[in-house]
């Protein structure tokens, strides 16, 4: 992993960075690859299980950052405060955020108003809480950097899946308001939106995806944790400011 460092145009190590639904999936992925290249990184899940794999994964990786985490829920506003103090007193600060939990949903046609508003409260009010307590520390810190794990659904709009496509669409909007808010303050928005990624969060099973992946038709986690790294390595003058990946045959 030294020699990727070393191109790097932005040097990561030692960077704090928290990761919200760090312990699955993209998330996942992206803090094991950041904690490669030397950032100290903070993750947390709904669950712990997957949490302590995680850790104990980067843990093994040799050369790697610090990698620290814990069981939280975005939510819930005092789980919040919560994650922010665990970064206050165990990074001593912040430098990137990366909004990335969420969860799938379908139509307007399935749940109820309780489901919903879980749902939201996830995929949206959750990336602003989280934001509006990253930007007070970054902007005391003079800058940083927020990546938006959004998705494709915000153009797409596929039949069946309205209530994610509302979150997701919210995502769009709030990231290019969010840049234009912050920018001045030396604070970086990138928004990220994936195709079809191979994680929990896809209704076909494990072998279904991997068979999708080997047809070109679905992306792999990794790809967009590369994708982070790319957009977080790029010098001061430079903004990925809108980052679509697609799979290669992914027709919608």
């Amino acid at each position: 992993m030294e020699n990727l460092r070393d191109y790097l145009p932005e040097n990561l190590s030692g960077k704090r960075i928290l990761i919200t639904g760090g312990t699955t999936g993209i998330g996942r992925a992206a803090a094991i690859l950041l904690a490669s290249v030397g950032a100290r990184v903070m993750i947390f899940g709904r669950n712990q299980e997957p949490l302590q794999q995680t850790l104990q994964e980067i843990s093994s990786l040799e050369g790697a950052g610090e990698c620290l985490g814990f069981t939280a829920d975005v939510a819930h506003a005092d789980e919040i405060e919560r994650i922010f103090s665990e970064a206050d007193s165990k990074l001593g600060g912040l430098d990137i955020l990366v909004n990335n939990a969420a969860l799938a949903f379908q139509g307007i046609s399935e749940g109820n108003y309780s489901d919903w508003q879980y749902i939201v409260q996830t995929n949206l009010l959750g990336y602003m809480a989280c934001t509006h307590q990253a930007v007070k520390r970054l902007e005391a810190n003079g800058g940083g950097h927020i990546v938006n794990i959004g998705s494709m659904s915000a153009d797409v709009r596929e039949d069946g899946s309205s209530v994610y496509v509302a979150t997701k669409s919210a995502i769009q909007g709030f990231s290019e308001a969010l840049r234009k808010e912050v920018n001045k303050k030396g604070i970086k928005v990138t928004l990220i939106e994936p195709g079809a990624v191979g994680t929990d969060m896809q209704p076909s099973s494990a072998e279904e995806q991997r068979d999708k992946i080997e047809k070109l038709e679905m992306l792999k986690a990794e790809d967009i944790a590369m994708s982070v790294l790319y957009c977080l390595a790029q010098p001061k003058r430079c903004d990925i400011v809108d980052l679509k990946i697609r799979p290669h045959l992914q027709m919608i």
